[in-house]
């Protein structure tokens, strides 16, 4: 469970978002594991980064951390010494490096790291950022499979180089379209996209597969269980049919609340 910033956790949602996934039939192996309870671990992780000469202090504003026109942080605080307000730390990444990254359906992905910039891994709040504390959660678990939305796509190249520094071994990735508004912006509730709704969760696991290109399953599987509907549906897997896209449009119902 994701919950670093904790001025953003919001009390009882982690037993909301844990109901959610057992309403449409998606379970979990062994104990649910917080990230605030391995703060430990990431500081071991980046003491270990400190040591090899893979990070640097970063005092730059909010402004200069955007990046440069080619997209990449500017590098601006990578050789200075000494800083007058509190800083961030910075992953160093081979600005001559070239990550390439065999995805599970969007094929052979290629990351100018140049282009990327250096990433931060400790916020200037002290907090350790989402790239450090993944890499080291994946790694501690075990896992093996990265199955997730194509917004992260990106992020994956950084999470390869941490990998490399830290020699921890990398994952096979999979990043599947992720189902945009018409402007191509993601779904969210703070441009009215309507929530999940746990008591429709066959009929919605019946869209995601039509959104996902999949076989349209036989009439009256909207009746059954999410997980007989989830049992069906991986014996009829097809991700030849998404393959290469990383958006696709959602029907106008599910991105627009109707205002009354």
């Amino acid at each position: 469970m994701e919950d670093l910033d904790r001025p953003r956790v919001v009390p009882g949602r982690d037993a909301e978002i844990l109901r959610t996934l057992e309403s449409f039939g998606l379970t979990w192996d062994g104990e649910v594991l917080y990230q605030s309870g391995n703060t430990e671990r990431y500081a071991d992780a980046l003491e270990t980064l400190r040591r090899a000469g893979h990070t640097y202090e970063c005092s730059c504003s909010r402004r200069a951390r955007a990046g440069s026109e080619d997209g990449g942080y500017r590098g601006t605080c990578r050789y200075r010494s000494s800083h007058e307000t509190s800083t961030a730390t910075r992953f160093r990444v081979d600005d001559r490096r070239t990550v390439t990254i065999m995805d599970r359906f969007q094929g052979e992905c290629r990351f100018d790291m140049r282009r990327l910039g250096d990433v931060i891994v400790r916020r200037r709040d002290g907090m350790f950022a989402y790239q450090l504390a993944v890499v080291v959660d994946d790694a501690d678990q075990g896992v093996t499979h990265v199955v997730r939305g194509a917004d992260l796509l990106a992020s994956t190249a950084w999470q390869v180089c941490l990998q490399g520094a830290l020699n921890l071994n990398q994952p096979e990735y999979g990043h599947l379209p992720l189902i945009v508004e018409p402007d191509g912006t993601k779904l969210a509730k703070s441009r009215r996209s309507v929530p999940l709704d746990p008591t429709r969760a066959g009929p919605l696991l019946l869209l995601a597969l039509r959104l996902l290109r999949q076989p349209s399953p036989p009439a009256g599987i909207e009746f059954e269980s999410p997980a007989s509907i989830l049992y069906w549906a991986l014996g009829h897997w097809q991700p030849l049919a998404f393959r290469g896209i990383r958006e696709l449009p959602a029907p106008v119902s599910l991105h627009t609340a109707t205002c009354i």
